[in-house]
């Protein structure tokens, strides 16, 4: 990643999240999980919306930060290994 780039939330939020193992679009940034010393332990993703699911949502997916490999102006690339159909997490 990135070394001495800031993000805001709002920043990151407008950012598509791609998984480069699969190539599939994980949603945008939802959340960001920190640590009680302040610490940014990883982020929370949107999943995929299901025609049903479209009131409630998808499945959030969380991205520990160690598993983010770049973040671009238009998209955050990340490696979450897929176990089975489900995305290990």
């Amino acid at each position: 990643m990135s070394e001495g780039i800031d993000y805001t939330f709002c920043e990151l939020r407008e950012k598509d999240v791609i998984n480069i193992s699969d190539g599939k679009q994980l949603g945008r940034i939802v959340d960001i999980a920190i640590h009680c010393t302040g610490k940014v332990v990883g982020l929370v993703a949107a999943g995929e919306k299901k025609f049903f699911k479209n009131f409630s949502g998808g499945e959030s997916i969380f991205i520990p930060w160690n598993n983010i490999v770049k973040i671009g102006d238009d998209v955050i690339l990340v490696e979450l290994k897929p176990v089975g159909r489900e995305l290990a997490k």
